[in-house]
């Protein structure tokens, strides 16, 4: 595929490729058909990255070919949402001429959300001085009346923002009212629209369950959050202490009373559960933990999270790798059912494909 375009006419076709490849590679554990969540084809990213590349008065985004490692101009971007899609060329047209923004500007990193806020990191390789600060205050005032930006300045080991750091992701799930910080730098998910998707069919699969809920991974409190009011209490873990910043910092902008975040490692928690330890201040005797909810990295679960998962009644796996959720469910299927499989395409024109499946521990006969 060419570098930053999209192709909507073969976007279907690639879909059902993906699809297929998943459910033959999850074919030996019984897996059901797939439920499938689309993306837009056009317009879906809320992330992006790009080199700034100077040719006397011009400048202009790049990025480079994965392949071939060649520069490639890039004057519009389909692939980011509207809103980010829209703002590069405002971007570079206001700071084409000015110097202070413009000089020694190597990158700029994009991440907006769907209910249209943006967040702008310029990153340069210079000191970055208070008049800086003030050029992009100025932006930032011109702006105003078309965009909801915020300015970020970086470079070596400096950090300066006109306002904040992060940008407050909203929107409706189940006629749930979601709100979600997420701060430059952390992860957050690409694709706002088939997030979205990923939590209603979480949600749609804790809607059956009861108890309490253990999130290992939590990341910013994306599933924690919404999933909560579908359980007595939820215990969301996370190493990222930023990200755990966000998650707790997320859980009292929803006004979410059952939910508790804690900073350790999925590793410490399985120790801690299979020594019968208490979870930090949490006297797990309290409660009735019969779910259990994982999204772990693109290298899946270690040997030690799988045996902790194992002893959950429900599973509620999100992968962003099919590779390493078919390894897992090499030990998980020996002790639980598939009841349920769903794919989410996080990221087209690409082999990158993100699932969810929900197993079910299998009843001693």
């Amino acid at each position: 595929m060419s570098v930053g375009q999209v192709f909507p006419e073969q976007y279907s076709q690639q879909l059902e490729d993906k699809v297929a490849a998943v459910q033959q590679l999850l074919a030996d554990f019984n897996a059901p058909a797939a439920e499938v969540f689309r993306s837009e084809p056009a317009h879906y990213r809320l992330r992006a990255e790009f080199r700034i590349w100077h040719n006397g008065d011009d400048i202009y985004h790049a990025m480079f070919d994965s392949q071939t490692r060649d520069k490639v101009r890039i004057d519009y971007f389909p692939v980011a949402c509207r809103t980010i899609a829209d703002f590069m060329p405002h971007l570079l047209e206001n700071i084409q001429f000015n110097h202070e923004l413009r000089y020694k500007l190597y990158q700029v990193d994009y991440l907006a959300t769907l209910s249209g806020e943006l967040l702008v990191s310029l990153i340069y390789k210079r000191p970055l001085t208070n008049s800086w600060l003030e050029q992009a205050k100025q932006l930032t005032d011109k702006l105003a009346g078309q965009y909801k930006v915020k300015f970020i300045g970086r470079s070596r080991k400096q950090k300066l923002m006109v306002s904040t750091d992060y940008v407050t992701e909203q929107f409706e799930l189940d006629e749930q009212q979601l709100q979600y910080q997420q701060v430059e730098g952390s992860f957050t998910q690409p694709n706002g629209e088939v997030n979205r998707h990923m939590l209603g069919w979480a949600k749609k699969v804790a809607q059956q369950l009861s108890g309490d809920l253990l999130e290992l991974y939590c990341g910013n409190g994306n599933f924690s959050v919404a999933l909560a009011p579908c359980f007595n209490q939820v215990v969301a873990t996370e190493i990222s202490r930023t990200s755990i910043k966000s998650a707790q910092y997320n859980t009292e902008l929803n006004n979410v009373d059952n939910l508790q975040v804690l900073q350790m490692s999925a590793e410490d928690v399985a120790a801690a559960l299979q020594q019968g330890t208490k979870l930090k201040q949490l006297d797990l005797a309290d409660m009735q933990l019969n779910t259990v909810l994982v999204d772990p990295p693109r290298a899946g679960l270690d040997t030690g999270t799988e045996q902790l998962v194992s002893r959950f009644n429900d599973i509620i796996y999100i992968s962003c790798n099919p590779q390493t959720l078919a390894q897992n469910l090499q030990t998980l299927s020996k002790t639980h059912d598939m009841v349920q499989l769903a794919v989410f395409d996080q990221f087209p024109y690409t082999h990158h494909i993100e699932s969810g499946v929900w197993l079910r521990k299998r009843q001693s006969p």
